[in-house]
C-alpha cells in the first residue's frame, strides 16, 4: 500500500508538485509527445489558442471557467492520442493597461503621460504589464492547465508584432484600409476613440424637451447640441408634412437669434417617435451623420474633444455640457421655444474603460472598410471562391452561414448575423501611445506604407496605435507563426474550437473570421461555443460595489483546483450563465476526498494481484454486469465530450463514482474479499483495480491532479508486467476506446 494513501488527501500539497512534473516532462507539448513515443508521429493535430487574458491585474472566476473548459476538452483529445496543442499568451489590452497606469502614475505623481513624455509612459506601461503577466500565468499553471508554455505568445512581442504590421500592409494595399473623416466614437475622458463593442451603456433619467424650430415641433434630449442645427428632417411618406418639400428653406428664431432652415426628405426617420420631425447634428450623432452623407449636407462641430462648447455656442463657449444644458433650456424658455417636457429614461454610452461619457465627434482616422470589393486569391471557405469577388461582410457571413465555422447555439448565430448587417466600416487607430503604432510614415506629400521605416531621414510615423483587436483578430494564426510559412501554421490551423464569453461575440470572434478570412482564406477555427457570465449564487453579476468578487487562486488554496473546476463546470450548460456557490466548490472538495478514500479502499485489497490479472480472470456474471454499466458509462461520457456537452459528463461521472462505485460496488465486494473464496476474491479485486483504472481515466480531463496522483500508484502495484500502461502520466495514457 502507498504511503501516500495512509494520510487524507492534501491538495495543496500535491497539486503545484505534480504541476511541475507534468511541466518539466515536456509532454503538454506535442512535438515531444511525438519524440516521446506516447503519440504517433502521424496522429491528428488538435489546436486550441487561450483566450489571452488581459495583462490589467489578475484572474477572475470567469477565466477559471473558461480554462477548465478549455483543459477538460484538451486533455480528452490528447488522451485519445492526438497531436494536441493549446497555446497559452496574454493580451497587451492597450486602451486599459495604459488607462490604468496613467491613472497610478497620476494619483501619486501628479504628472499626466504628457508630462513624462512617449517613450518613458511606454516603457512604464510594459513593466506594468509584464508583471501583470507573471502573475497571470501563475494563475493559470495553478488551475491545472495543459497549455504548451514553449509556444507562449504576447500580443505585443517581436513575433506577433510583425504578424500586425503585415496584416496592416496587405489589407491597405486590397484597398481594405483607409484614412478619412468619418464619425467616431469619442472618449473625452481618456482621449481616443473607441469601437461601438467597447460601449457600456448606463441608464438615465433626463428630460425630453419639445422644441419650436420655426413651423415644426421638434424634440430632443440633448438641447446643448442644438446650435448648428439648420436641416429639419422628416419622412417623406409622413401625411403630416406632405406640403413640405424637400430642398424647401424657412426662417426661424432660435438660440442666438434667427435662422434659415432646410427641409430634407429622409426615409430613415421614424415616424412613430415624437412629432416625427427632427433637426440633426451630423458632427455628434451617427444616425444623423449618415443622413447628411446621404444628402451631402454641411456638418459642423458644436463641442470639443474634452467635452466642452465651441465659440458657435455663443455665450456658453467653454463650458461642460452638464453645466451648459440648464441654461440653454432657460434661455429656450425665456424665448418660448419650449413646447413642454416630459420625463425620459433613455441609455447613456460610456467608455468600457475610463468611463467617460461617449460624446461621437467626426474625426481624421484610419479604417477597415467592410463592403468595398476585393479579389480573394485563395479560399478554403464554401461559399467564396478563388479568385471570386468578394467583401469583407460577405466573407463573414459565408463563414458561418456555409457551416465552416460551427455555431451550435442558435440564438449567437442570429445575433452574429444581425452584428454583420448593421456593421459600419471599422475604426482602427487610437490616441494612445501604448500598443501597434500603426506602421504608416509621412515625408512631406508623400506616404509610406511598410513594415519597416523608410530609410532616408525626414519621415514623421503616424502617432497613433491600432486598435488591440486588430492584433487580437490574428491570434489563431500568429501564435503559429503567420505569415511566415511554418510547419506549426500548416498542421494546426484552423484550430478546432473557440469559447468565449458573449459580450466579445462581435469584439473578438467575428473579427478573427473577418481576418482570418482575407489573410489566409481560412476559418480561424471550426467551431464556436460562447459561454455565460459567471455570477454570484444570487445571480448577481461581480463586482467592487457589491462586494461579492471571488478569487480563483483563493478558492484553489482552500478547497483545490480539483474541486473549483468541478464546481464551475458540472451542471452548467455551455452558453448559460453560470451561477457560482462557494459551497458547491466546497461540495466537491468532499467528493475529492471520497474518489481518494475509494482508491485507498481498491489499492488495500489488490496489493497481491498479480500483474494483468484484471484481463485475465473470469469475471462473475455480477462483476461483468458492472464492467458493462462502466462500458456504457464510458460511451456516453465520450459523447458527451465530443458534443461539447462537458457539463452532462462531469455530473455523471460524479454520480457513478460515488453512488456506483462506492456506495454499491464497494460495499457489495467488502464480504468478497473478506470471504474464504480465494478465486472470488481474486476475480473481485482484479474487477475493482479495473473499474477505478477505468474511473480516474475518465475523470482526469476534470479533476488532473487527483486522478494523477492515484495513477501513480498503480506503476509499483503493476510491477512485473510484461507490459506496463502505468510509466507514463495519465495526461497521456489512452482513453477507453468504445466497444
Amino acid at each position: 500500500m502507498p504511503e501516500k494513501f495512509l494520510k487524507p488527501y492534501d491538495p495543496a500539497g500535491t497539486e503545484t508538485r505534480i504541476y511541475e512534473a507534468w511541466e518539466k516532462s515536456g509532454l503538454f507539448n506535442p512535438d515531444e509527445c511525438v519524440r516521446q513515443g506516447v503519440t504517433a508521429p502521424d496522429a491528428a493535430a488538435y489546436s486550441v489558442v487561450l483566450p489571452p487574458p488581459n495583462v490589467t491585474g489578475s484572474l477572475h472566476v470567469g477565466h477559471a471557467y473558461e480554462d477548465s473548459l478549455q483543459d477538460a476538452i484538451v486533455r480528452f483529445e490528447r488522451m485519445r492520442g492526438k497531436r494536441v496543442v493549446w497555446i497559452p499568451g496574454t493580451d497587451s489590452a492597450a486602451i486599459a493597461t495604459q488607462a490604468r497606469v496613467e491613472k497610478n502614475i497620476q494619483k501619486e505623481e501628479g504628472k499626466s503621460r504628457h508630462d513624462m513624455g512617449r517613450e518613458e509612459l511606454v516603457r512604464r506601461v510594459m513593466d506594468f504589464a509584464r508583471a501583470s503577466e507573471s502573475t497571470i500565468l501563475n494563475q493559470i499553471r495553478r488551475m491545472g492547465a495543459s497549455l504548451d508554455w514553449s509556444r507562449y505568445a504576447f500580443t505585443l512581442d517581436e513575433a506577433r508584432n510583425a504578424a500586425v504590421m503585415e496584416a496592416f500592409k496587405r489589407m491597405y494595399e486590397a484597398g481594405l484600409i483607409y484614412r478619412g473623416h468619418r464619425i467616431v466614437n469619442w472618449d473625452p475622458k481618456g482621449q481616443t476613440t473607441i469601437s461601438d463593442d467597447e460601449i457600456i451603456y448606463e441608464e438615465e433619467k433626463a428630460t425630453f424637451y419639445y422644441l419650436k424650430y420655426g413651423p415644426f415641433t421638434i424634440g430632443t434630449a440633448r438641447p446643448e447640441t442644438k446650435f448648428g442645427d439648420k436641416y429639419v428632417v422628416m419622412h417623406p411618406d409622413d401625411p403630416r408634412y406632405a406640403d413640405w418639400k424637400d430642398g424647401q428653406t424657412f426662417e426661424a428664431e432660435w438660440i442666438n437669434g434667427p435662422i434659415t432652415g432646410t427641409v430634407v426628405k429622409d426615409s430613415s426617420i421614424d415616424m412613430e417617435f415624437g412629432t416625427g420631425v427632427m433637426t440633426i447634428t451630423p458632427w455628434h450623432s451617427s444616425a444623423d451623420f449618415d443622413i447628411a452623407e446621404r444628402h451631402d449636407l454641411d456638418k459642423e462641430q458644436i463641442i470639443d474633444e474634452y467635452g466642452k462648447l465651441l465659440p458657435i455656442a455663443g455665450e456658453y463657449a467653454g463650458m461642460k455640457i452638464a453645466e451648459a444644458r440648464p441654461k440653454i433650456v432657460e434661455k429656450l424658455r425665456e424665448k418660448a421655444l419650449v413646447v413642454k417636457e416630459e420625463p425620459y429614461t433613455h441609455n447613456i454610452a460610456t467608455a468600457e474603460r475610463t468611463g467617460g461619457i461617449i460624446e461621437p465627434q467626426i474625426k481624421l482616422q484610419w479604417f477597415v472598410d467592410v463592403d468595398k470589393p476585393f479579389v480573394m486569391q485563395h479560399s478554403e471557405i464554401p461559399g467564396i471562391e478563388s479568385g471570386s469577388t468578394a467583401t469583407l461582410k460577405a466573407l463573414m457571413r459565408a463563414a458561418v452561414e456555409s457551416g465552416a465555422v460551427h455555431m451550435p447555439q442558435e440564438g449567437f448565430k442570429n445575433a452574429y448575423f444581425h452584428w454583420i448587417d448593421n456593421l459600419r466600416d471599422w475604426c482602427i487607430s487610437r490616441q494612445i501611445w501604448f500598443g501597434h503604432r500603426i506602421p504608416v510614415w509621412y515625408g512631406g506629400e508623400q506616404v509610406h506604407i511598410g513594415t519597416e521605416a523608410p530609410s532616408d531621414e525626414g519621415w514623421t510615423q503616424d502617432p497613433d496605435v491600432l486598435d488591440t483587436w486588430f492584433s487580437s483578430a490574428l491570434w489563431t494564426f500568429s501564435t503559429l507563426g503567420w505569415p511566415e510559412e511554418t510547419s506549426d501554421l500548416a498542421t494546426y490551423h484552423p484550430t478546432a474550437f473557440i469559447s468565449p464569453g458573449y459580450e466579445i461575440l462581435n469584439l473578438w470572434v467575428s473579427r478573427m473570421i473577418l481576418m482570418s478570412g482575407f489573410l489566409l482564406g481560412q476559418v480561424p477555427f471550426k467551431t464556436v461555443l460562447i459561454h455565460g457570465v459567471v455570477r454570484d449564487k444570487q445571480g448577481r453579476k461581480f463586482s467592487k460595489s457589491l462586494n461579492n468578487g471571488v478569487d480563483p487562486i483563493d478558492m484553489a488554496e482552500r478547497y483545490g483546483a480539483d474541486a473549483l473546476r468541478m464546481g464551475l463546470l458540472a451542471g452548467t450548460a455551455i452558453g448559460g450563465d453560470v451561477s457560482f456557490d462557494e459551497s458547491k466548490v466546497k461540495g466537491y472538495k468532499h467528493f475529492a476526498n471520497k474518489l481518494w478514500n475509494i482508491a485507498r479502499f481498491i489499492l488495500e485489497n489488490t496489493e497481491k494481484v498479480r500483474a494483468g490479472s484484471e484481463r485475465d480472470s473470469q469475471f462473475s456474471a455480477r462483476e461483468l454486469e458492472h464492467l458493462n454499466t462502466l462500458e456504457a458509462l464510458t460511451n456516453d461520457v465520450t459523447a458527451d465530450i465530443e458534443a461539447f456537452r462537458v457539463y452532462m459528463a462531469a455530473e455523471k461521472l460524479y454520480h457513478y463514482a460515488w453512488h456506483e462505485l462506492a456506495d454499491k460496488i464497494l460495499e457489495e465486494s467488502k464480504p468478497i474479499l473478506a470471504g474464504a473464496d480465494e478465486d472470488a476474491r481474486r476475480s473481485r479485486a482484479a474487477l475493482l483495480l479495473l473499474l477505478l483504472r477505468r474511473t480516474i481515466t475518465l475523470l482526469h480531463p476534470f479533476m488532473p491532479f487527483i486522478t494523477e496522483e492515484i495513477w501513480s500508484s498503480f506503476a509499483p502495484l503493476m510491477r512485473g508486467a510484461s507490459r506496463s500502461d502505468y510509466d507514463n502520466f495519465l495526461m497521456v495514457a489512452r482513453w477507453p476506446l468504445l466497444r
